[in-house]
């Protein structure tokens, strides 16, 4: 029996072979894709509008600027950049290719078609040679990425001298009667609420479980750094239930 086949990770609260988690995540995604957006406001109350927004405020775009937007999905992240930017080039990438589909259906796909690229690829091995883009970002997806710190250091790999990194991703808050209150709404809530939208219950259960499973504030700050970026620092969003973490390439 090879190490890889014994070597685990886990999937929401299960644990799985390493070499199956990124299929499965394909599974989750592909089956939420046609209800993705619809579902992201219900389950936020629209809050997710205002944490991207928020992301593009802190990155302030600036016109001409390359990004690449990894675990995209349905494009809210370089749609948000190219409107700020107004100019530039925005490479949209993800696993799931349904994601990517539905992505190129919005209304934003067609208006900005000439600045945007969509790709099928792995956070963990970029397809993309080194020093490519002026900006990375990652929203909602990082924690899905079966290795995190192997995504972070292929960010590092493919941004230019000066590019900027950007992480947005569910996370810890501070309180722990705030977290238990959390809880009990993401677990008791989102995933009735994800078989009522999209008729997916269990994809829904995995992403509260994998929220739940990802690393704490202060310790992705660290993870940032020792993938090379500097002058790494995070703002709370909504009090811990998002984080935007942000590094440089200098």
């Amino acid at each position: 029996m090879s190490d890889e086949s014994q070597t685990t990770t886990h999937f929401g609260f299960e644990t799985v072979p390493e070499n199956e988690k990124a299929g499965r995540v394909q599974g989750v995604f592909s089956s939420v894709a046609s209800k993705y957006d619809v579902m992201n406001d219900a389950m936020s109350l629209g809050i997710h509008r205002i944490w991207k927004d928020a992301m593009m405020d802190w990155l302030a775009p600036r016109a001409g600027q390359r990004l690449l937007d990894v675990a995209g999905g349905t494009g809210d992240i370089s749609f948000r950049f190219l409107k700020r930017a107004g100019s530039g080039h925005a490479t949209v990438l993800d696993i799931t290719e349904n994601m990517l589909i539905e992505g190129r259906k919005r209304a934003e796909a067609a208006d900005l078609s000439e600045s945007l690229d969509w790709t099928v690829g792995d956070a963990m091995a970029l397809p993309f040679e080194d020093n490519t883009f002026d900006v990375y970002t990652i929203s909602f997806g990082i924690r899905n990425v079966t290795h995190p710190q192997e995504a972070l250091n292929e960010a590092f790999r493919v941004l230019r001298p000066g590019g900027r990194l950007m992480v947005l991703e569910f996370s810890q808050l501070p309180n722990p009667m705030m977290q238990k209150a959390y809880d009990l709404y993401s677990f008791n809530v989102i995933p009735p609420m994800g078989k009522a939208i999209t008729g997916d219950r269990d994809s829904y259960q995995y992403l509260v479980e994998s929220i739940r499973n990802f690393p704490d504030q202060e310790t992705f700050l660290g993870m940032v750094r020792a993938a090379g970026f500097e002058n790494a620092k995070y703002r709370n969003m909504s009090v811990g239930i998002a984080a935007l973490h942000s590094g440089w390439k200098l």
